[in-house]
Order: structure tokens, then sequence, then C-alpha cells
């Protein structure tokens, strides 16, 4: 015999079951109050309901909101008494709008433990109430209301002298009565029962209840005036029907109870004329569930600004900018289809039907007209397209204003709305993105490339051959040309295509032989140098006195970022000089000028130490070389590895070589020898000056550097400027040259002795500069750059000696460190790389833009 499973083992599968059971009753309670709506919509006139809800009096609306008000002003009675009972006291104000809130979105979203609790737990949170002192509140709360809907069923039921009749059925005067005092004893068991259950006592109970009732009551008021010629009796049934609707929509959990509570009002109140009841309850819907849903929605909305401010505004600023880097391209792309769709609209025949619409409308010399300038718009928007994308702010207005009258041209010419809207819509996207438009410079400028020229003029061919395929042409005479007809398609065409044939040649050939020139540089004023360069610590920073570039300096002249503008490429000489925390904002003030100015920045030379800001910026990195450094420390002529240089400065002393080191400030004097042996070094080289990356025989240049000389005989032979660090971080030279006769071995013998005097003046290291393209990985996986670089280090001589050039400084055993190109990428790259070897090599220009800076450099 089985015995009965003990209760333990039934309660998973009650929890397993909850839920399924409870969406089932929705779901039956749903579908039982949509199959009476639509029982009650069979036998009802809906119109008839309309025009009733329509033509209630303005006095019954005013009461209904009155009612209503007081109704919702009675709930928040609940969160104060509620907040009393857990000693949580708050003032009204706080209370009223957890209450007001909380109720509001119950009432039309369902759900109200969710609902509810979220809207107290946002106002209470805030308040420094705890999640659990705001569950309490939202249990009591729900205490409350639940006494208020059986004591104002006890009540109806009570005081109801009719037989209660419910479709199918009759409930007498003593069965009313009997539940109606029912329900006062479990009312009157819960307060006496309330302490047990952590709820107020019976005092605090009765109160609770009677708040409950007054709520209820004015509630069912709210529609009760709804109900036009309505006798009083009507109220206790009608309340009567208002609760239980009331626990028929909670029970069914749809939102708001929608159609599941009027269909329930309806059904228990057969008093009322239903389609009366419908229309009020349809009014009632609006007054008491969606006006206080939007008041309560505000007032969310104005508690939550302080709080949104900042979370909103941040989002507000992302989004901004996501618009403002976004956008132009877009833009552009849309702008150029918009013209293709005018171009395109203007070579192919117009409908008929159109045609005949506007006929009376427009006359045929504005059709003419507008055709052929519909098609040089779309030629127009062609052009500009590229400028967009470059963000010009000229180009952003002429676009916007040849947005709106190819827009009024599409209409006039043969009513193609379509594309008037099209391009409307475009002009309104265009307004959005207005922001992102900033560069202010001449249209005429630089707008234009040879990508961006090929496209249109394909474009426009294209258009062109689809017109004359589309059109039927007539055997062809000079008068085609003046034919005006509404039928003229293929003369309109002609005339078209000749408008837009013309400018478009015109503006490319203007936009080919214009000259390319510059936007002005910004005044950033005076730039102590000098001040600058006591904070440097590595000696390449005395580029500076070159006088051949332009400067941003930092806070206090304590760090500074060396520059110049060659074509639209900014190019930074190494590292800024000075203070690494200011390096940063240096680097960005020059990106965003070089962007505003459509330029591109390349970062020549960095080093490690610069990396992390480059990918901040968006640039790509390659590597140029790596630079050999010396420390003086461990620099010495002892031991086999240092045999060849000790060869080379015996040998060189042997055949009378002196070395000396002549201060800047004696320089002037030795300045015509130091001339001839530049120049001698110049036609032996077969080359001329350089400038940027190196420094140039300049007298006013030279004689602020230390000179390192070699003599032979008394006569300079050889010499190099010195760089030096004013912390004596580090020693360096720059130009490096001697006559074409001098002794075996002088530039090792002037290297070796220039880092013992080094050594012995306490400089940390020495830097031999650059070897290019050395250390670059040309394995079979590496990028193509890098590839083309390893092959043209190891096998380039007949361009270059790099692998000659590493392998000489190799022998002072130096430090070997990784420099750094950062460039935009891609075609960017190249062309910077162009105009980085252009500028190395003008020394002329160089020395002109010398004179202009010396007073900034002294």
């Amino acid at each position: 015999m089985n015995r009965p499973a003990p209760l333990s083992q039934l309660k998973p599968l009650v929890h397993r079951l909850a839920v399924p059971a409870q969406l089932a009753l929705a779901v039956l309670v749903l579908v039982l109050a949509g199959m009476s709506l639509r029982h009650m919509a069979m036998r009802l006139d809906l119109h008839a309901v309309l025009r009733d809800a329509r033509a209630l009096p303005v006095w019954r609306l005013a009461a209904a909101l009155g009612f209503t008000a007081a109704s919702y002003l009675l709930l928040t009675i609940y969160d104060v008494m509620a907040l009393r009972a857990i000693g949580k006291p708050l003032p009204w104000r706080a209370a009223a709008l957890a209450s007001f809130t909380s109720y509001t979105l119950s009432h039309n979203l369902g759900f109200g433990i969710i609902t509810g609790a979220a809207a107290r737990l946002r106002v209470y949170g805030a308040r420094g109430l705890s999640t659990g002192d705001v569950a309490r509140v939202t249990a009591i709360a729900g205490v409350t209301f639940w006494s208020g809907v059986l004591a104002s069923a006890a009540l109806a039921l009570l005081v109801h002298r009719q037989p209660l009749t419910v479709p199918g059925h009759v409930l007498s005067l003593a069965m009313q009565h009997a539940a109606g005092a029912g329900l006062l004893v479990l009312l009157v068991l819960a307060a006496l029962l309330g302490k047990r259950w952590h709820l107020p006592g019976p005092g605090g109970m009765a109160r609770m209840t009677a708040a409950a009732l007054a709520d209820i009551s004015a509630a069912c008021a709210a529609l009760f005036v709804l109900l036009p010629h309505a006798a009083p009796a009507l109220y206790a049934p009608l309340l009567l029907a208002y609760v239980l609707a009331i626990v028929v929509a909670l029970v069914s959990h749809v939102p708001g109870g929608l159609g599941v509570f009027e269909a329930t009002v309806v059904a228990l109140c057969p008093q009322a004329a239903p389609g009366m009841l419908l229309s009020a309850l349809l009014v009632y819907r609006i007054v008491y569930y969606l006006l206080p849903l939007c008041a309560a929605l505000v007032l969310l909305v104005h508690h939550e600004h302080a709080r949104w401010k900042r979370p909103a505004g941040l989002a507000l600023k992302a989004g901004e900018t996501m618009l403002t880097a976004l956008a132009p391209r877009a833009v552009a792309l849309l702008v150029f289809l918009g013209g293709g769709i005018l171009l395109l609209s203007g070579a192919t025949p117009a409908l008929p039907e159109r045609m005949a619409a506007i006929r009376g409308l427009v006359p045929l010399p504005f059709v003419e007209a507008s055709q052929i300038a519909a098609s040089l718009v779309g030629t127009l928007l062609l052009v500009l397209a590229p400028a967009l994308y470059r963000r010009l702010d000229a180009a952003f207005l002429l676009t916007r204003a040849l947005l709106v009258a190819g827009a009024a041209f599409s209409l006039a010419k043969g009513l193609d709305y379509e594309e008037a809207v099209t391009l409307l819509a475009v002009a309104g996207v265009l307004q959005l993105a207005r922001r992102g438009f900033w560069r202010r410079t001449a249209l005429t400028t630089d707008v234009m490339s040879a990508n961006w020229i090929l496209a249109m003029v394909a474009t426009i061919t294209l258009v062109i051959v689809i017109g004359y395929f589309t059109q039927t042409f007539p055997a062809y005479r000079g008068s085609l040309w003046w034919k005006f007809a509404w039928s003229g398609d293929a003369s309109r065409y002609m005339r078209a295509s000749f408008a837009v044939a013309v400018a478009t040649g015109a503006f490319v050939v203007l936009a080919l032989l214009r000259p390319s020139r510059h936007c002005g540089l910004p005044d950033e004023g005076p730039v102590d140098v000098d001040e600058a360069l006591t904070h440097a610590v590595r000696s390449e920073s005395m580029l500076a006195l070159t006088g051949d570039k332009l400067f941003l300096a930092g806070p206090g002249n304590r760090s500074l970022l060396m520059y110049q503008v060659r074509g639209h490429s900014w190019i930074v000489m190494g590292d800024p000089v000075g203070e690494p925390a200011d390096w940063p904002e240096l680097l960005w003030r020059l990106r965003e000028r070089a962007d505003a100015n459509q330029g591109r920045v390349l970062l020549y030379q960095v080093t490690p130490a610069v990396l992390p800001i480059a990918i901040d910026m968006g640039l790509q990195l390659m590597k140029y070389g790596e630079e050999a450094r010396v420390d003086l420390a461990r620099f010495s002529l002892d031991g086999p590895a240092a045999r060849p240089l000790r060869h080379a400065v015996r040998r060189a002393e042997r055949e009378g070589a002196e070395f000396s080191i002549v201060p800047a400030a004696r320089a002037g004097a030795i300045m015509g020898e130091l001339r001839l042996v530049s120049d001698d070094w110049l036609r032996a080289k077969g080359q001329r000056e350089k400038a940027f990356s190196v420094g140039r025989f300049d007298e006013a240049y030279i004689a602020r550097c230390d000179i390192a000389v070699v003599r032979k005989q008394g006569a300079i032979v050889a010499f190099a400027n010195l760089w030096k660090t004013a912390g004596r971080e580090e020693l360096s030279v720059d130009l490096m040259r001697h006559r074409a006769e001098v002794p075996y071995g002088c530039m090792d013998f002037l290297f070796t002795r220039l880092m013992l005097w080094g050594r012995q003046e306490g400089y940390a290291w020495f830097n031999l500069g650059l070897a290019p393209l050395s250390g670059i990985e040309a394995r079979r996986l590496a990028p193509t750059w890098a590839r083309a670089a390893g092959m043209l280090f190891r096998h380039g001589a007949a361009f270059y000696g790099f692998e000659g050039l590493r392998n000489y400084k190799e022998k002072f055993a130096p430090l070997w460190e990784p420099r750094f190109i950062a460039c935009h990428g891609g075609v960017a790259t190249g062309r910077a790389l162009l105009d980085l070897q252009a500028l190395i090599g003008d020394g002329r220009s160089a020395g002109r833009l010398r004179a202009g800076q010396r007073k900034t450099a002294s």
C-alpha cells in the first residue's frame, strides 16, 4: 500500500508549478475578459460610446479630476503611516513623492510589488533608507491597500439594499449582509493579530483601514461622476463592482488591468447601461491612470535630475564626440550620392503624368531652368563632398544651401518629390552634424584630390551615358538645343549634359592648375628657447638653436616642442624637450592645429617614451633605426676590443694631429678657418647644406657651440660643434667636417679624444647619432615596410652606407636604442616622408627661416 508523500517533498513541486500556474491564471483571466469585451462590443455601438465620452460636461470632468486628486492624496497617507510604523518618519513631501510615483506606475504597468518598490527605492534610497526598510514600507502599504479593499467590499455589501445580480446568478440580501459581516470580522482579526506579523497594532490598523477606505471611495467616486444621470443608489453596487474589478485586475497581472478591469465592472454592475458605463470607463482610464502617470514621470525626472545630470552630460558629450568624429565621412558619402541622384534624374525622362500635373502651375521656362539648375546643383554636390570629408565649414554652409535648392528644383522640374525628400533628409543629417565641420579655411584651398576628381568624372560620365540610352532622340539638328516643349526630354538632356560637362571641366582645370598654399600658421608668440634647453636631458634638443624650426612651449618654458611645416605635413623633430609631464599637451596641441589646417602629423626619430602618446593620438608606428649611445663611465682605450681605436689615435698623433676644445666665446676667432674646412668638405662630398634634422654651417649657430678641433701643424683640418645638455646628461656633435687631406684615422681620433674629454668633464653619455634602418627585422611575416627596410639596410650600399655606418659606430661599443616614426598611416605616411626629405634637403629655405627665428631662439 502506497503511503502519501510527506509535505516536505511536495514543496519543490509547488515552487516549480507556482510561476506557470500564475501565468496560466493571468492568461485565463485575460481571455475571459477579452471574450466579455468582445461580447459587449457586438451588442454596443462603439461610435456611440466614443460620442458619449466626448459629450461629457466639463463639470463632470472637473469633478472626476478632483476625486482623482483626493484619491492620490489619500494614498500618500499609506507611506506616511508605514514610515512611522517602522520608526523611520520622513517629511510628507518625500513620502508623497514616493507614494504617488509608485502607485501611478503600479496602476499602469502592473506587477505592483516590483514597479512600486522600484519607485520607492529611488526616492527613499536618496533619503538614506535601506532596501530592507523600503521592503517593509511596501509591505505595510500593501496591507493598508488590501484592508481598504476588504472594508470597501464589506460596506458595499452591507449598504446595498437590493439583491446583487451577477450574470447568471442572484445573491440574496441575506447572503450579501453575511458576506459583508464576514469581511468585517476578518478585518478585526487581522487588526488583533497584526503584532504577530510585525504590523501596527489595532489602533494603527484602524487608521490605515480608514485611510484606504477613503481612498477607494474617492477613486470610485471619480468613476461615478462620469456616469450621466446616475442615481445615488447606484454608488454602492458600483463600489462593489469596482473593488472586485481591482482584485481581478491585480490577479491577472495585465498592465493597468487594461480590458480586464473594464470587463469586470461592466459585468458586475448590470444596473448601469453598458454603453454609458463603458464610455465613462474610457474617460476614467485617461483621468485616473494616464494623467497621473504623466505627472509622476515628470516628478521622477525632476527628482532624478541631479543624479542623472552628470551621467547624462557625459553621455551627451560622448555622443557629440562620436558624431563629430564620424558624421563628416558619412555625410560626405550621402551628399555625393545625392548629387548623383540629381544628375541621374536630369538625364532620364520625366514622368508624363507629373509633367501634366505641373503644366498649369509652373511656366515652361521655369521648368527648363529648374532642369538645368538641378543638374548644376548635383554637380556642385559632387564637388563639395570631398570638402565635407575634410570638415570645411564653408563646404557645410554651401552644401546645406544647395541641398535645399536642389529639393526645390526637383519639385519644379517634374514633381520629383522622392528626390526632394531625400535631399531634405540629407540636409537634416548635415545640420545635426554641423559641429563636425570646424576647419576655418577657404573652400578652394586644396579640397580636391586625384581620387575625388576621378570619382566625380566617372560618375558624371556614367550618368550622361545612362541618359543617352534612356532618351528617345529624333534626327539631330541644331534647333534641338533651343527647343522648349513639355515633351522635349531630349533637348533638356542635351542642355543639362552640356552644362554639367562645362562646369565639371572648368572646376577640374582650376583645381589642377591652382597653386597649393598653406593656411597661416598660429602665432605662438616669443618662446624662450634657452630657458627650455636648461631642462633638456638629450643632446638632440640643441637642434632648437639651428633657427629653422617652429616651437610650441609648455608652462613657464620648462618644455618645448620643435616642428616644421612642409606642404600639409607637420613634422616634429624628436621628443619634446624638458618636463615629460608636459609632452602629451604639447603633442595634442600640435595634432589639433595640424588637423584644423588640413595637415597630417609626423613624429620623427622619437624614443619609446613618446610611443604611448602617439598611440593615443591615433598614429601608426614604424621603427626607423637605432641610436648609438656610449656609456662614458665605461669607455676606455684599454683591452683588446679597443685596439683599433688605440691604433688610430697613436697613428694620428704620430702624423701631427692635435686635439683641443675651443669655447663658444672664442669661436668667432676661428670662424674663417672653420668656414674653409666646411666648404672644402662640401665640395669633396658633392653635397649641399641640409636642415631640420641636422645643423648647417651658419656662423650665428656655430658661434653658440663649443668647437672640438683637430689641428695639424697649427692649421685646423677637422672640427665638430658640440651639443651639451645643461645637466651633463649627454654630449654629442652635430657638424663633423674635415679637409680632403687629414691624418690617418682623423675622425676616430676626434671621437675618441672627445669621449675621453667628456668623461673627464662629468658627462654620462656620448651620443653617436642614428643608424637608419638598423635593427629592423625583415622576417617573412613582418610588414612590407619592415622587409623593404631590412633589404635596403643590407643591400643598399649603392644608395647609402646603412650597414657600414652601423659597423663604424659599433667599434665604440655603444648601447643601441630604437627610434621610431609615427604618422597617420597609409598614403599619408608616404606623403609625409616625402615632405620630410624635402624639408631636410632644402637648406636654403632653412637659412631664410633662420633669419626670422633668430630673435625667438636668442
